[in-house]
């Protein structure tokens, strides 16, 4: 069944078989990383400046399996998907310290206590974000990946963190499943939590409308109302102080959680 599924693929990302570490060499190429990157940020680059040689990276990394591009541009397979951000955070992921054990962001019903733990990301992130990113060789998609990194240490082994990526999309979308009985596992209750990212351009106003509704969609097609939107500014120019914020928004008869990295 499906639980028996999504072991056996932990089970084969964990081993690293020679197969999935050759699509981590793969992953070093410039041709396969400026394909990659750009669905792994969201961003879809200016289709008025594409060369012979974009369509070409496209083509290539088509041909390796790793794409599909039809109907739209998108990693290619599930497993793929999860293997390759966890490939790129690898060391930060063994290398993250969290200042509270994971059993801290649970609440006594064995819920992850969801404000708590966003709180202690956007800390992360504020204290660590310019070294690390730099650290990447997918600087672009930083932000992105540096948030999947925390969230994979904090779950790792309790739950699942399950990712969207689509170019052009312009957001990452993330689903935390979190079973809440310890001996049924994900066969019994599982607390689903939405993650909507986005890389902030141009004015907060603008970005917002689209954002939330593209959150609250995103919500409505995983069954939960637990939904949160993280807002990256990457203007080195910003202060953290400002960079850093939380606030609570309505959006279609729904609570939509929304915080400033």
């Amino acid at each position: 069944d499906l639980e028996h599924y999504f072991a056996a693929r932990e089970r084969l990302i964990r081993s690293r078989a020679t197969h999935l570490d050759q699509l981590a060499d793969k992953l070093r190429e410039n041709r396969v990383k400026r394909v990659i990157e750009a669905l792994l940020s969201g961003e879809e680059p200016d289709s008025s400046g594409a060369t012979p040689t974009h369509w070409d990276d496209q083509q290539y990394v088509e041909d390796l399996g790793l794409i599909v591009t039809s109907p739209w541009v998108h990693i290619s397979n599930r497993i793929y998907r999860e293997i390759i951000p966890r490939e790129l955070t690898v060391v930060a992921q063994s290398r993250i310290l969290l200042d509270q054990p994971s059993h801290w962001y649970l609440t006594p019903e064995n819920r992850l206590d969801m404000m708590q733990l966003m709180r202690a990301f956007q800390q992360f992130f504020r204290e660590n974000a310019d070294s690390w990113i730099e650290r990447f060789d997918y600087k672009e998609a930083g932000p992105q990946l540096l948030m999947q990194a925390f969230l994979q240490r904090i779950i790792n082994g309790g739950g699942r963190l399950n990712r969207e990526y689509g170019l052009g999309r312009k957001r990452t979308d993330l689903i935390i499943e979190w079973p809440q009985n310890t001996v049924k596992g994900m066969f019994g209750p599982v607390q689903r939590v939405v993650i909507e990212l986005k890389i902030k351009r141009g004015s907060l106003e603008t970005l917002l409308p689209g954002a939330l509704e593209q959150t609250a969609d995103y919500a409505d097609k995983a069954g939960t109302l637990e939904a949160h939107l993280v807002v990256f500014d990457r203007d080195p120019d910003v202060h953290w102080e400002e960079k850093i914020w939380h606030m609570q928004k309505s959006w279609r008869q729904r609570t939509i959680e929304v915080w400033g990295c």
